[in-house]
C-alpha cells in the first residue's frame, strides 16, 4: 500500500487486538464469551465511540453503561496515518466509510480486528478475525 510503515504509530497500553463495533454491542447484550474477551480490553476506534454514543435516542442510562464498558479501553483518534490507510481500504475494497477508518485503525497498529460483520472478510490488508456468533 502506499503508507509508510516507519510512521505507523506503536500502542504503548498493551494492547494485542482491535474490536469492531459490533463486538461491543454484543458484549453489551450480554453475550459472556464477548465480554470475557473484553477483559483483555482491547483497542477501539473513535469511530465505535461514536456509533454507540451517536444512537438516536439513547438514554442517560445507557450513555454511562456504554462510558462505564468503554472504560480503560485505548481509544484511538483519527489521524493522518489512519485516514491514508481508510481511503486505500475504501477505494480498494468499496466498503461503507465508518468500517474502513476501523479496519485502517487496526492495520496502523499491525493488529488483528475482531468483528462478527462477514464484509470486514474481504480487506486482505487487516488481519480479520470473524467471530461467527
Amino acid at each position: 500500500m502506499g503508507w509508510n510503515i516507519k510512521k505507523l504509530p506503536v500502542m504503548e497500553n498493551g494492547v494485542d487486538f482491535f474490536v469492531d463495533t459490533n463486538v461491543l454491542i454484543y458484549a453489551m447484550e450480554g453475550h459472556r464469551s464477548i465480554a470475557d474477551m473484553l477483559l483483555c480490553s482491547p483497542g477501539i476506534s473513535v469511530i465505535s465511540e461514536i456509533e454507540l454514543l451517536g444512537k438516536k435516542g439513547i438514554t442517560q442510562y445507557e450513555i454511562n453503561d456504554i462510558r462505564n464498558l468503554l472504560n480503560g479501553f485505548e481509544i484511538v483518534d483519527l489521524n493522518d496515518i489512519i485516514k491514508e490507510i481508510a481511503i486505500s481500504i475504501k477505494q480498494k475494497y468499496s466498503i461503507k466509510t465508518f468500517d474502513a477508518i476501523i479496519a485502517a485503525t487496526a492495520k496502523a497498529f499491525n493488529l488483528p480486528l475482531v468483528t462478527a460483520d462477514k464484509d470486514f472478510k474481504k480487506i486482505a490488508d487487516v488481519d480479520i478475525v470473524l467471530l461467527n456468533l
